[in-house]
């Protein structure tokens, strides 16, 4: 299974977070599973610890990395069809990260591991 890591499912796995849901840890510790961070996650990681909304020990650039390669996550490029597949999208969430996130799902044919309502609201498939 492919799965897409939304961006608070990251940082709640790499820091053995209780919000993780028991579902998706299960499905991020399958070897079975591939599992993506996608360079959409990072950019809002950066953003909000540049705007001083979300403390890091260590720069995003550096700290990243780590965790995604400790964790077995692969990367995953934000591409031209993810970014057009933007203007099929109904306009349910209103946060540019999370759409380009089920764009990507969509494109990639990938699990979005999210608990955010509004992304479960498009014709994406999740869980939680």
């Amino acid at each position: 299974m492919r799965l897409l890591l939304d961006t608070c499912t990251f940082l709640w796995y790499v820091t053995a977070s209780d919000r993780l849901s028991l579902r998706a840890r299960d499905l991020l510790r399958d070897p079975g599973n591939d599992a993506y961070l996608s360079a959409v996650s990072v950019a809002e990681i950066a953003l909000k610890t540049g705007l001083g909304h979300l403390r890091m020990a260590e720069s995003p650039e550096i700290w990243v990395p780590e965790q995604r390669e400790r964790h077995r996550l692969s990367p995953l490029p934000l591409e031209e069809a993810a970014s057009a597949r933007l203007s099929r999208l109904p306009s349910i969430h209103r946060d540019l990260f999370d759409r380009l996130l089920v764009a990507q799902a969509q494109v990639h044919d990938c699990l979005l591991v999210t608990p955010d309502p509004q992304i479960r609201a498009y014709a994406v498939a999740t869980t939680w």
